[in-house]
């Protein structure tokens, strides 16, 4: 009981913060950054002698302070700088935070619900409580935030957020709530999963990230090509459909990898083109061809991709979300040229990330540890060998190289996209032989990070070459 009612102080606490974010409204960047800085200050030196360490779980009692105590206030000053130019983005993101993630372990707490099926240590109540408040939270401080009188800057004149009848029409109330709904989801489907990484990082990364991507999003270009969109979703659903069967007989995907690759490929064919599907396909085929490949000597070693090689749900989101979200930012935006070398960046690297490691794992001679070039049996997480290295560079340039000659990237953008494939895969190895190999993270998870990453690095890269 006692340890029920120290949770519960912790997350009124945590909760009530939130209320501060109702200041940005009227204080200056500069002014916000300086308060979150002292109350960091406050929580690490002075909080926890005014509470007699109330608020401390068991595990750190010996250390004096709560480390996700300490990254409360310090994820709120990198929220403030990072959007110091878009401050109602701070405080929404804040309220998905404070709001969303608080009421998700009171709900949890306190409601008996069913567990989730992806994590047995978190509830349905907690995760719908966290997108109802989460996205009830940041679409009031939005607008909150947006009735300061402030001028506004260009970046945010393409979506104004506001509310209905508040200087707002009923078309902007309904984006800005689903902006904030989709960011919520986004955040708590983040909190759910056992990533290891703690909620005052891992809430802010996602829902920020979600909800800036939505700031970028033009309706109006969409209902332009409504028509042109719906026509792609027919053809992507019966595409998709008969290469999920085809993969299924084929004993490529399991059920589960049949029916999610079947909902992201139509996605992926819908906002990207046959064009932007053609680069999962040859992902597809390339990382199926490098799997099956010596699958014998990876069956004696014990190191042979799971079920006979066949690929399920967790491992068709790891690789193909990524592409799937920039397809739908290239087709929804004024700079799809970025979004699209974003898209193709990320299976780039998953088909780099995927050939180097079943490559190196059937023919590599001689198998190194990232961190340190130590000899290591293959199969070890982090290892990579010259042989699987070659083959991984090799699958990016060539999806980048097609990627040119369908039209769907220039000869330098390719370049850049190669080389942004072969460097998230790099870091997906250090990845692993780090933080999974620690089990903070899972295969998945890790995935999932090295095709975001070898995105983010074409995006930032191709912007800079364009001037976008």
């Amino acid at each position: 009981m006692s340890r029920l009612r120290g949770e519960l102080m912790r997350k009124v606490v945590h909760i009530s913060m939130g209320g501060f974010a109702l200041l940005l409204r009227w204080i200056t960047p500069a002014q916000a950054a300086l308060l979150a800085i002292i109350a960091l200050l406050f929580n690490l030196f002075v909080l926890h002698r005014l509470t007699r360490r109330a608020l401390l779980r068991e595990g750190e009692r010996g250390s004096g302070y709560s480390r996700g105590i300490v990254l409360y206030p310090a994820a709120v000053l990198v929220l403030i700088v990072v959007f110091r130019d878009r401050m109602e983005l701070a405080a929404a993101v804040w309220g998905f935070l404070a709001f969303g993630d608080g009421m998700a372990t009171v709900a949890g707490v306190l409601a008996q619900g069913g567990k989730l099926p992806w994590n047995p240590q978190k509830s349905w109540a907690g995760f719908l409580a966290f997108v109802f408040n989460g996205t009830a939270a940041a679409a009031f401080l939005i607008r909150w935030t947006q009735l300061a009188g402030r001028d506004v800057t260009p970046a945010a004149e393409s979506v104004s957020f506001s509310f209905l009848g508040v200087g707002g029409d009923a078309q902007e109330f309904v984006f800005l709530v689903s902006a904030c709904f989709v960011a919520a989801l986004a955040a708590a489907f983040a909190e759910s999963l056992a990533t290891g990484i703690d909620d005052n990082i891992l809430v802010p990364l996602v829902g920020g990230g979600t909800l800036f991507a939505a700031t970028l999003v033009q309706p109006a270009l969409l209902g332009a090509r409504a028509d042109v969109l719906l026509t792609a979703l027919g053809w992507g659903a019966l595409v998709n459909a008969l290469l999920a069967g085809l993969a299924y007989v084929l004993r490529s995907v399991s059920v589960s990898g049949a029916v999610g690759g079947w909902v992201l490929g139509t996605a992926l064919f819908t906002f990207g083109g046959w064009r932007g599907f053609l680069m999962l396909f040859l992902f597809f085929a390339l990382g199926t061809l490098a799997t099956k490949l010596g699958y014998g000597r990876k069956l004696e070693l014990g190191i042979a991709q799971e079920k006979g090689g066949r690929r399920g749900v967790k491992n068709a989101l790891a690789n193909t979300l990524t592409g799937v979200l920039f397809a739908f930012l290239a087709a929804s935006t004024a700079t799809p040229e970025i979004f699209t070398a974003a898209l193709v960046a990320a299976f780039a690297t998953a088909v780099c990330d995927t050939v180097s490691s079943e490559t190196g794992q059937a023919y590599g001679r001689t198998h190194l540890l990232i961190t340190n070039f130590r000899r290591v049996p293959p199969g070890t997480d982090g290892a990579v060998s010259l042989e699987g290295t070659l083959a991984g560079l090799a699958a990016s340039a060539s999806l980048a190289a097609i990627a040119w000659q369908v039209g769907l990237l220039t000869l330098p953008v390719a370049g850049i996209v190669a080389a942004a494939g072969f460097a998230g895969a790099t870091i997906e190895s250090y990845l692993g032989a780090t933080v999974e190999k620690l089990d903070l993270l899972d295969n998945d998870l890790v995935n999932f990070a090295n095709t975001m990453i070898g995105a983010l690095i074409a995006l930032v890269a191709t912007r800079i070459v364009l001037g976008a």
